[in-house]
């Protein structure tokens, strides 16, 4: 299998930590020198490995955003 090359362009935010230490993260991505897309995915610390994770091309984050803008999370998933 051929290495995938990867390049964060910028380091969005941190969403969640495991007990393990890896962090799930939102980050602007290059993937194999392709054009940067948001990129939500596990990584280990300092980058150095990932798990499975999306990526959304522009297109899909302003459709995201708008979903999530008219959602109410409270209604979806309850309160805790």
């Amino acid at each position: 299998m051929a290495d995938i090359k990867y390049e964060i362009i910028k380091e969005i935010a941190v969403l969640s930590t495991s007990k393990s230490g890896w962090n799930r993260e939102l980050n602007l991505v290059s993937w194999n020198n392709n054009r940067p897309k948001l990129d939500i995915r596990d990584w280990a610390p300092e980058h150095a490995r990932t798990g499975k994770g999306i990526t959304l091309s522009r297109e899909e984050a302003a459709i995201l955003r708008e979903v999530l803008e008219d959602l109410s999370l409270d209604e979806l998933m309850g309160e805790d």
